[in-house]
């Protein structure tokens, strides 16, 4: 048993065996292994699959150069940023797994954004203490907190990176200063801006975006970034350039420019730091699913999804059955249930991880699914030694992308990045835009009977997140595969669908990323287009309220071995990524 798998093990027992609605014209996905530049000097196979072709060619560049996952990774991040800025970039905020194949470790680095130490429970009230609108909660500078994603990297890669680590910047560097071709989506986000903010409060994004007219600049356009190549020469040079120095200036004016300015400091910057941080892991079936612990609530309610499952055959209904699909919807209801309920930043409240993955606990909620009709409102538990949780008011907001990186050497990488909402706060400083991540909080500190809300905003805290990264090993600690999505608190059910349609589906990659997506998140259902009208027909009769043939935006990107070593992926059609290997 190799040092991994016994430390899953140990957890396992602990345990009781953390952009917008509408979908994109779906893009081709590329899984054919690309040209190397350079002879390859890589020992095993490798791949990375990730949202966009520029971010992916970076990627399998620093493998071909001999960097491991983690050298890819800041590669595949620092493009992303530039070329994908709807959805991540330098200015917001991460989580990543990684697995080293050579000592069985796995660990988890949290680039979660903190909140400026001035933050209090009044950060999205009003002057008469109602929360704020939705639009002017976002595009304000009290959104923005301290971006984690960088310090994040730095962390993981003086920890494990082979390259230097300016070398995770060259790539990004020449495509901003030479330009790149403006993707179908991102000129349809572009467009959309407009009319969803007043840009002539944002003149940085308008003086990127658009042209001398006022026209967004359509898809084809050759879009170059001066400021963002200066930023990642800066970065290359020192890992703390947006956190100390003239960036750092930039992005507390930003922040502090009217309208509606924040009050994050310069202090607040320089006082960031990563967190190392054990994964959430626990068995299903013959496999340990592992994912981030808070304030991330993806390795939690994953595990919760899947282990209210457990129970049953799910082999036995497949995704072209009524019964598997009703199986999932309640598990995906009680799962939510708790994690609105009770996921927050650990070091502010407690966290009842082992509670709620509890094996008893998890048998008497998914007795709860074992029934002819939908259940009523799905409630959240109390496992035992918790008191009763507050109702959450932390409202949802899409966004984020997801990356997988496999190595020559089976070190594998599964990372989720964000800058929250659609171009985040639309605030720009050094090329890039500023994340409004801080309305992952709670907009209200109480709920209406008084109790405290746990996500509710606090100075230095990390708002919850539903990112998901996700990494699977088999019976003996090996690895299986590594899925996860972007889509704001759909994240989770994006990726358990995976889980679900590959481990007990037996579908391939791609084949689980293409079903369509069923979120049950509260009362209300929301199936993608796509879904049998029998099964759609059936759940009606069930008592289920469906929010049925709607756009789902997931990003799912996943890397699976197979048993003779063998590497496939698979990319998500609705946004424009690829899976290749060098």
């Amino acid at each position: 048993m190799n040092r991994f798998f016994y430390t899953l093990s140990v957890s396992a027992l602990a345990l009781g065996l953390a952009a917008c609605g509408s979908a994109d014209t779906p893009q081709p996905v590329d899984n054919t292994p690309g040209t190397p530049s350079q002879p390859s000097t890589m020992a095993g196979p490798a791949m990375v699959s990730a949202a966009n072709p520029h971010a992916v060619e970076a990627g399998l560049e620093a493998l071909r150069q001999g960097g491991d996952a983690i050298d890819a990774a800041i590669a595949v991040q620092s493009v992303l940023g530039l070329v994908e800025p709807q959805s991540s970039g330098l200015g917001g905020g991460a989580f990543l797994l990684y697995f080293d194949a050579q000592s069985g470790d796995l660990t988890v680095y949290d680039g979660r954004e903190t909140a400026p130490a001035t933050a209090g429970p009044d950060l999205f009230l009003d002057e008469t203490g109602q929360p704020l609108g939705f639009f002017n909660a976002i595009f304000s500078g009290h959104s923005v907190g301290v971006p984690g994603a960088i310090p994040m990297l730095a962390r993981a890669h003086a920890d494990h990176g082979e390259l230097d680590w300016a070398a995770g910047f060259d790539h990004a560097e020449a495509l901003a200063d030479e330009g790149f071709e403006i993707s179908p989506r991102l000129a349809g986000f572009i467009a959309r801006m407009a009319p969803r903010t007043p840009l002539d409060e944002w003149p940085a994004p308008r003086a990127y975006f658009f042209d001398a007219e006022g026209d967004a600049l359509p898809a084809g356009h050759v879009l170059s970034n001066p400021a963002y190549a200066d930023t990642v020469r800066a970065l290359a040079d020192d890992p703390r350039a947006l956190h100390e120095g003239p960036i750092a200036q930039e992005i507390i004016a930003a922040v502090q420019a009217e309208p509606r300015p924040g009050t994050l400091t310069l202090a607040d910057l320089a006082a960031y730091e990563p967190l190392v941080r054990e994964p959430v892991c626990r068995t299903y079936r013959s496999y340990q699913i592992c994912g981030a612990p808070p304030p991330a609530s993806g390795g939690t309610t994953v595990n919760e999804i899947l282990g209210l499952l457990e129970a049953y055959d799910m082999s036995a209904t497949g995704p072209d059955t009524l019964e598997g699909w009703r199986r999932f919807i309640e598990a995906s209801r009680l799962a939510y249930a708790d994690r609105d309920a009770y996921v927050a930043d650990p070091a502010f409240v407690d966290v009842p991880v082992e509670g709620l993955l509890d094996a008893d606990y998890i048998n008497r909620r998914s007795a709860l699914i074992d029934r002819d009709t939908a259940m009523d409102t799905a409630l959240a538990g109390i496992p035992d030694g918790v008191d009763a949780p507050a109702e959450d008011a932390t409202p949802d907001v899409p966004g984020t992308s997801h990356f997988v990186v496999v190595d020559a050497d089976g070190d594998v990488v599964s990372m989720t990045t964000t800058v929250e909402s659609v171009f985040g706060s639309h605030r720009m400083a050094g090329g890039f835009f500023l994340n409004n991540q801080l309305t992952d909080f709670s907009r209200t500190p109480v709920d209406a009977a008084g109790r405290p809300i746990a996500n509710a905003p606090e100075g230095g805290k990390r708002p919850r997140s539903s990112m998901s990264p996700t990494i699977v090993f088999d019976e003996n600690g090996d690895f299986v595969l590594a899925t996860g999505s972007p889509g704001g608190s759909s994240i989770i059910a994006y990726t358990a669908k995976t889980l679900v349609a590959m481990l007990d589906w037996g579908l391939t990659p791609q084949e689980a990323i293409d079903l369509p997506n069923v979120v049950a998140r509260g009362d209300v259902v929301r199936i993608e287009d796509g879904m049998d009208p029998a099964i759609l027909d059936g759940l009606a009769e069930l008592g289920f309220t469906l929010d049925a043939n709607r756009g789902e935006n997931s990003g799912l990107h996943i890397v699976r071995q197979m048993d003779d070593g063998t590497l496939i992926g698979g990319a998500d059609r609705r946004r424009e990524g690829v899976a290749r290997q060098p």
